[in-house]
């Protein structure tokens, strides 16, 4: 359980607060967007560093709703992590839907200019700051548009992000530079998905282009120097409204820089916001603690 809690109390207060047992339940921070709950995991230790996951939300979502979805925050005690999912901002008119200014395809269509890298980050600062979180273990997990804000980060600030998870998102089009150190990269993206299409296409308004999944791994893995094709690997069961182990694995690791290895979980007739099966939470988690920055 999460609870408001707030800022220290200063002097002889906040030294008898500092002797007593860590308050897991009551956490949250506020760097003026309002407040964002704080998950830190039973038995918190602050001389040992725990792994951050950052949830980013999609287009019209909230952290509350996606983390509802994703089911990762409640794996904080089982696996020692801290988690915060924020939310976006929200658009000026009628509609006011929750947005990420991810990238030009998705999904700031009114033309805002916040600075959601910079919160975001601000966000990882504010939370490393207060609790001991391991500066190799940040990562960042996404849907749809907080896959493209996902993108955006790592692209940005490769040397803060270990690796991100992008469902049903997709980087930046056309040609760049490859960011300044290498970041480990997870696409899970159903065939079947209506809204970011599987095979890439276009959004908004001036029908600006995205790349598809395995156009996103693709150029993940000529920035971090992956060597090949990628290879199969294992079936996964992530979808539960469909049949047994219905996603292919594809993974690129030759040759790729430490800490930059590819992958793409492709989820056969998977819509944009799948049925996640009983253990799609846990399979993220454990594939993010095993790729730490190097």
């Amino acid at each position: 359980m999460v609870r408001t809690l707030a800022r220290p109390l200063a002097g002889s207060l906040a030294l008898v607060a500092s002797l007593l047992p860590f308050d897991a339940a009551a956490q949250a921070v506020d760097l003026g967007r309002g407040e964002v709950p704080v998950t830190v995991p039973a038995g918190y230790d602050t001389a040992t560093l725990a792994p951050l996951i950052v949830q980013l939300h999609g287009y019209t979502s909230s952290g509350v709703v996606h983390d509802r979805y994703t089911g990762i925050g409640a794996l904080a005690d089982a696996y020692g992590f801290i988690s915060i999912a924020p939310d976006g901002t929200r658009e000026v008119g009628e509609n006011r839907n929750s947005f990420w200014n991810a990238s030009d395809a998705c999904c700031n269509f009114g033309g805002s200019t916040v600075d959601d890298v910079g919160y975001v980050m601000s966000l990882i600062d504010e939370v490393s700051s207060r609790w001991s979180v391991d500066p190799d273990r940040i990562f960042l997990v996404g849907h749809s548009n907080g896959g493209f804000m996902s993108y955006r980060i790592a692209y940005e600030h490769p040397d803060r992000i270990a690796a991100i998870v992008s469902l049903a998102g997709a980087t930046a089009a056309g040609p760049r530079p490859a960011p300044g150190a290498p970041v480990n990269v997870l696409q899970i993206h159903g065939t079947d998905d209506r809204t970011i299409a599987y095979a890439g296409g276009a959004l908004g308004a001036d029908d600006t282009r995205y790349p598809g999944a395995m156009a996103s791994v693709r150029q993940w893995a000529r920035y971090n120097g992956c060597e090949g094709a990628g290879a199969a690997r294992e079936m996964r069961d992530l979808d539960a409204s469909l049949p047994g182990h219905e996603s292919g694995t594809l993974v690129f690791e030759s040759g790729c820089a430490p800490g930059g290895s590819v992958a793409l979980w492709t989820i056969s007739d998977g819509g944009h916001s799948p049925v996640l099966s009983d253990t799609y939470a846990e399979q993220v988690v454990e594939w993010l603690l095993a790729h730490p920055r190097r």
